[in-house]
């Protein structure tokens, strides 16, 4: 596995687990994908409490509690609802008891609500780490405005910011937040970067792919895991691709790679 490190020099592994479509079906199913994930190697999980109202985070908890807890990176996020202060002080409370842990790794804001002070929220979200329920904190969909205002709220360390990020989906580049990010010593980590399979079928991505002996999603992986500050966490759910997307780990790609797939999809 390769890291990219926190402010501290906590090491965080590049790639990830999505688990946004636990909860969505067979809960047995997606339990056996999260475990293939571990004994893979995969070792930061990434869910949310609104995740199968909840489903996610217990599916996620019945795996890891025979494993070693302080080998696992676990984020969870507070729902946009929740985020006044004695609400989120509640809401880690439920996803704590959910996962079976006594803290998280990562405690995101899951999106910020103008009608909800964020100063009242970051005092709630500073107060967890304070307290050991989560050792760090960040944000998920947040401009580069919010994310100022927050780095400045923070009393410990701003982890992330967790947004949608892909080769198809450049956003971030363009409105600021990759950048911040990589000035900031902030992780960005990216949420839908393969676009829910389109770029396994997209057509130039593809034959980049064929002649680099490697497959669309692993190349797609690896364009966005190369770029300083950047970690990814695909939504897997089958052996088969949550292989293909470790392999993006290990894919080196030139600069001259990295131009051409820039230019197919910019």
């Amino acid at each position: 596995m390769k890291y990219e490190e926190l402010h501290d020099g906590r090491k965080v592994p590049v790639m990830g687990m999505g688990t946004a479509r636990i909860g969505s079906g067979d809960a047995e199913k997606y339990e056996a994908a999260v475990r293939a994930a571990l004994d893979m190697g995969y070792t930061h999980i990434d869910t949310a409490e609104v995740y199968g109202d909840g489903l996610s985070e217990t599916v996620i908890g019945r795996v890891i509690r025979d494993r070693d807890r302080a080998s696992l990176f676990i984020t969870s996020k507070v729902s946009k609802s929740h985020l006044r202060h004695e609400q989120v002080l509640k809401a880690i409370e439920g996803s704590l008891e959910r996962l079976g842990t006594d803290y998280l790794d990562l405690y995101l804001i899951h999106a910020p609500d103008p009608a909800v002070p964020l100063e009242e929220t970051m005092e709630a979200m500073n107060q967890l780490v304070e307290t050991g329920k989560t050792r760090y904190i960040g944000v998920s969909n947040f401009s580069v405005e919010q994310m100022e205002e927050a780095y400045r709220l923070t009393s410990s360390i701003l982890a992330t910011n967790q947004v949608h990020y892909s080769l198809l989906h450049r956003a971030p580049e363009q409105n600021g937040v990759l950048q911040y990010c990589q000035e900031k010593d902030v992780l960005l980590t990216a949420y839908s970067p393969l676009e829910v399979g389109e770029l396994s079928r997209h057509r130039q991505v593809q034959e980049i792919a064929q002649r680099l002996g490697t497959t669309a999603p692993t190349l797609a992986l690896a364009w966005l895991i190369q770029k300083p500050k950047v970690i990814a966490i695909p939504l897997s759910t089958s052996e088969e691709h949550l292989r293909e997307d470790m392999r993006a780990v290990e894919l080196e790609l030139s600069s001259e790679d990295i131009e051409e797939l820039d230019k197919i999809t910019s």
